[in-house]
C-alpha cells in the first residue's frame, strides 16, 4: 500500500500524464479532432450516412485490399504527426527541458502518444469486427489489409523519422558547435583544452538524462542550472523551423493531388480525404496558437466573420452551374410576375396538347379492342441504397412479367438516387430496343450502379474545392468548371457505362414514340420551394390544377416547367447527367446547382418537396384524367420505396435534456418521410372523387427488419441500424442485404398481383 502511495503521485508526475492533461487541458481544438476521429470508427457518429464504413472498409480504385489500408496507414501517421507537431509548437516551452535532451523532439512524441496509441488499438479492433460481420472476410484477407494499414503507418512514420533524425539538432550539438567556433576565433585554445571543454559538454548530456530518469516531477530546466535559456531556446526554434517544412509538404501534397484529381489513381479513399482534412485543420490551429498565442481564439473568430461576410457578399463564392445551359446570354427574370406569365393559359394548353401524341402511340402499342393498365413508376430517393433497390427492383418486375411494365408504364417519376437508378434501367431498354444487346436483366449493371460514388466526391471536395481551385472543361461550345458537381457526374458516367450522356432532347423522341416511358424530374428550389419540372419538352402542364380556379389571381404555383423559364440559355442542351446530379443533390456532398435566372437560384435535392414521386405523377394524371379515363382499364402507381411505409414505432426513451431541446427539430426531420406520405396518400385519395376508372397501387418496398435478430449478434455498428445506410457508398453486406429483399414475402405478394394487374 506504501508503493502504490508513492507510486500513483510519480504516475501523475510523469511527464506522458502531464502531456494527456496538459492536451485536455489547453488544446481543445486537438481533442476534438481526436474525439470525432473515435466517434466514426466506433460507429457513434455518422451511423446513419454510413461514415463509420468509410474508415472500416476503405475503398480505392473500387476495391478494399491492401493498397486502400496502405494509403490509410499512410495518412493516419501524417495525422499523428501533425497532432505530435502542433503540441510541439504550442506547449513545448511549457516543458523546457525537453530542449536540454538528445533528440528532443523524438522523445516528445514517445511521451505524447497515449491518445494516438488507444485511437489505433480502437481502430484496430474495429476493422477486425466490422470485416468479419459485414464484408465477411477470411483470416488471410484481413491479415493482409491490416498488414497494409501496418506497413503504410510504418512507412509515412519512417519517412518522418529519418527526416527529423537528419536535420534535428539537439542541444549537444549546439554546444559543439559553439566550442568550435570558440577554438577558431582564439587559435591558443589547446586541442587538449578543447577535448576537455567536449568532456564536459557530453557529461552535462548525461546529468540531464539521468535528472529526467529519477526525477519524474516536471521542472523548469533554467531551474537545473544545466543550460542557459537561450540555447535551449535555439534548439525549440530550430526544430520549429523544420515541423513547418513538414508542413508545407503535407500542403503542397494536397495541391498536388488536387491538380491530377481526375485521375483515378489519385482519387484517394474518402477516409484519407477526411483525415488529411483534420491534419491541415491541426496544422493551422497550430500556427494560429504559435503566432497569435492567447489572442487565437480571438483572431480565428475575427477572420472568421471576415470570411463569412466576403462569402456572404458573394466575393469568394463559386458558382456550381448545370453543365450544357448557356450563361453567358442574358439571365431569365424569375419573380412572381414572370413565374405568372410562364404559367398562364397560353403555355399551358401548349404543353398539354403537344404530349398528346405521346399518349397516342402509347395506346397503339396495345390491341384496339382491349383497354390496358396505365402504370405510373414512382421511385423514392436515398443515395446508393436507392439506386441500386429501384434497379432491383425493375429488373425483376420487367423480368417476370415479360416486359410488360415497362410497355405499359407511361411515367417515371422520383427523387435522388431512385431516379438514377430508374433512369438507367429505362436506358437499358432502350438500348435493347434500338438493336444492342446490354441484358437489362444482367446482374453486371446491380454491381456497376452499386459502386462506390463517395471517394472522388470527398476527395474533390478537400482537394479541389477548397484548397486548389477550378480548371475548365469544353461541354456542348460551353466552358465549365470541373468543380465536385463535374466529379459526380463523371464517376456515374462511368459506372453507367458512358450510356446517359446526351443532352435531355434526345429523349424526346423515344418518347413521344412510346418507346419508353417519359421522366419528369422535379429537383426543389431553394429559393421559395417550388418543384423544377424538367423533362425532354416543356411540361407547364403539371400545375394544370391552377385551371380549376380561373378567376384567383394568387395562386401559388407547385413548381416551374424548365423548358420555359430556359428556353433563352438552350435549356434542350442540358446534360441529362447535369439533370440526374439536380434531382439528387445530397446535402454537404452534391453542391446546389445554380442557374441563370435574376435573382439567381438554386437547386436542392428533390426529396425534400416529395421523396416518393407520387404526387407529381398524380399531377400527370389530372391534367390527362379523361383521355386516361376512357383509353385505360384504369391507372397502377408502383411506388419503389426505399423505406417500409408503415415501420415500426420506436419508442422515446432515455431522454436527455439535448433531447428535449432539439425535439422541435428533430421530430420534423425524423418524420419527414411520414408526412410526405400522408400528403401522398391524401392525394391518390382525392383523386378517386375526379378519376373516373380504377386505381390500384403497388408498393415495393425496401424492408430490412427481418434481418435485425440476426445484426443483434453481430458489430455494435450495425445491430441497432439494421437498414443501408444514406450514402454514396455501401458495404458488401448492405448491397446483398438491399438485392435481397426483394424476395422477402412481402414484395412477392406484391409482385404477384402486379403481374396480374399487368396482364
Amino acid at each position: 500500500m506504501r508503493k502504490l502511495y508513492f507510486l500513483v503521485p510519480r504516475l501523475v508526475y510523469s511527464f506522458p500524464a502531464q502531456l494527456l492533461l496538459n492536451n485536455i487541458k489547453r488544446n481543445h481544438v486537438l481533442i476534438l479532432c481526436w474525439i470525432i476521429l473515435f466517434a466514426m470508427v466506433t460507429g457513434s457518429f455518422g451511423k446513419y450516412l454510413g461514415i463509420p464504413y468509410l474508415f472500416l472498409d476503405p475503398e480505392y480504385l473500387n476495391k478494399v485490399n491492401f493498397r486502400s489500408f496502405f494509403i490509410i496507414g499512410m495518412v493516419s501517421a501524417g495525422f499523428i504527426t501533425a497532432f505530435h507537431i502542433t503540441c510541439y509548437i504550442t506547449d513545448g516551452h511549457r516543458f523546457s527541458f525537453v530542449g536540454a535532451l538528445s533528440r528532443p523532439f523524438s522523445k516528445f512524441v514517445i511521451n505524447n502518444s497515449i491518445i494516438p496509441v488507444l485511437f489505433l488499438v480502437v481502430y484496430v479492433t474495429e476493422i477486425i469486427q466490422f470485416q468479419i460481420n459485414n464484408e465477411y472476410s477470411r483470416a488471410g484477407d484481413l491479415a493482409w489489409n491490416l498488414g497494409g494499414l501496418i506497413a503504410g503507418y510504418l512507412f509515412m512514420s519512417g519517412i518522418f523519422f529519418v527526416y527529423f533524425w537528419l536535420t534535428n539538432k539537439d542541444i549537444f550539438r549546439y554546444v559543439v558547435c559553439r566550442i568550435d567556433e570558440k577554438i577558431k576565433q582564439n587559435v591558443k585554445v589547446t586541442r587538449a583544452s578543447a577535448m576537455k571543454k567536449l568532456d564536459i559538454a557530453r557529461k552535462k548530456q548525461i546529468r540531464v538524462d539521468n535528472y529526467l530518469d529519477f526525477n519524474l516531477k516536471v521542472r523548469p530546466v533554467e531551474d537545473s542550472g544545466f543550460y542557459d535559456k537561450a540555447t535551449i531556446l535555439q534548439v525549440f526554434d530550430q526544430n520549429h523551423f523544420n515541423l513547418v517544412i513538414i508542413e508545407l509538404f503535407i500542403f503542397g501534397l494536397v495541391l498536388v493531388l488536387g491538380l491530377f484529381k481526375d485521375y483515378p489513381a489519385f482519387q484517394l479513399p474518402a477516409a484519407a480525404s477526411f483525415i488529411i482534412f483534420l491534419t491541415i485543420f491541426v496544422m493551422m490551429a497550430g500556427a494560429f496558437s504559435y503566432w497569435f498565442g492567447g489572442w487565437s481564439a480571438t483572431t480565428a473568430l475575427i477572420l472568421f466573420l471576415v470570411l463569412n461576410h466576403l462569402v456572404g457578399e458573394e466575393y469568394l463564392t463559386r458558382r456550381y452551374e448545370a453543365f450544357g445551359l448557356d450563361y453567358l446570354k442574358p439571365a431569365s427574370e424569375y419573380s412572381v410576375n414572370s413565374l405568372r406569365v410562364l404559367n398562364d393559359t397560353a403555355h399551358l394548353q401548349r404543353d398539354w396538347r403537344a404530349n398528346y401524341p405521346m399518349l397516342e402511340n402509347w395506346r397503339k402499342k396495345f390491341p384496339a379492342d382491349k383497354k390496358p393498365k396505365m402504370v405510373f413508376l414512382c421511385a423514392s430517393g436515398g443515395g446508393k441504397r436507392a439506386a441500386l433497390w429501384t434497379l432491383t427492383a425493375l429488373q425483376t418486375a420487367d423480368s417476370l412479367s415479360h416486359g410488360a411494365l415497362m410497355e405499359q408504364s407511361i411515367l417515371i417519376t422520383g427523387a435522388s438516387g431512385g431516379l438514377i437508378g430508374a433512369s438507367y434501367f429505362r436506358e437499358l431498354k432502350l438500348r435493347e430496343k434500338q438493336g444492342e444487346n446490354p441484358h437489362p436483366y444482367s446482374e453486371v449493371h446491380r454491381q456497376r450502379i452499386s459502386t462506390d460514388n463517395l471517394n472522388p466526391l470527398i476527395f474533390s471536395l478537400m482537394a479541389n474545392d477548397l484548397f486548389v481551385g477550378f480548371t475548365k472543361f469544353e461541354y456542348n461550345g460551353n466552358y465549365y468548371y470541373r468543380d465536385r458537381g463535374y466529379t459526380f457526374e463523371e464517376q456515374l458516367n462511368q459506372i453507367t457505362e458512358r450510356m446517359m450522356d446526351k443532352p435531355i432532347k434526345a429523349y424526346d423522341s423515344v418518347e413521344q414514340q412510346g418507346i419508353i416511358p417519359m421522366v419528369i424530374l422535379a429537383p426543389t428550389i431553394v429559393n421559395d420551394g417550388r418543384k423544377l419540372y424538367i423533362a425532354a419538352r416543356p411540361v407547364s402542364f403539371m400545375n394544370y390544377d391552377i385551371m380549376s380556379y380561373p378567376n384567383y389571381d394568387l395562386s401559388k404555383y407547385a413548381g416551374i416547367d424548365f423548358f420555359t423559364l430556359f428556353k433563352d440559355q438552350n435549356a434542350g442542351d442540358l446534360r441529362f447527367l447535369s439533370a440526374l446530379r439536380m434531382s439528387a443533390t445530397f446535402p454537404y456532398i452534391t453542391p446546389n446547382t445554380t442557374l441563370p435566372t435574376e435573382p439567381a437560384i438554386k437547386i436542392m435535392d428533390a426529396g425534400i418537396s416529395d421523396n416518393f414521386g407520387l404526387t407529381d405523377a398524380v399531377r400527370f394524371v389530372y391534367a390527362y384524367k379523361d383521355w386516361i379515363a376512357e383509353n385505360t382499364s384504369g391507372i397502377v402507381f408502383v411506388s419503389i420505396r426505399d423505406s417500409p411505409k408503415l415501420g415500426a414505432i420506436a419508442p422515446k426513451v432515455g431522454q436527455t435534456i439535448i433531447d428535449d431541446m432539439t425535439q422541435p427539430i428533430s421530430s420534423v426531420y425524423n418524420n419527414f418521410e411520414n408526412f410526405q406520405d400522408i400528403n401522398s396518400d391524401m392525394f391518390i385519395n382525392q383523386a378517386k372523387y375526379w378519376f373516373h376508372n380504377k386505381i390500384d397501387r403497388v408498393d415495393i418496398q425496401y424492408q430490412s427488419e427481418s434481418y435485425t435478430p440476426i445484426l443483434q449478434k453481430m458489430d455494435s455498428i450495425r445491430q441497432n441500424n439494421s437498414r443501408a445506410s444514406l450514402s454514396w457508398r455501401l458495404t458488401t453486406r448492405e448491397k446483398y442485404g438491399i438485392i435481397s429483399s426483394i424476395n422477402s414475402d412481402d414484395n412477392k405478394a406484391e409482385l404477384k398481383r402486379l403481374g396480374e394487374l399487368l396482364k
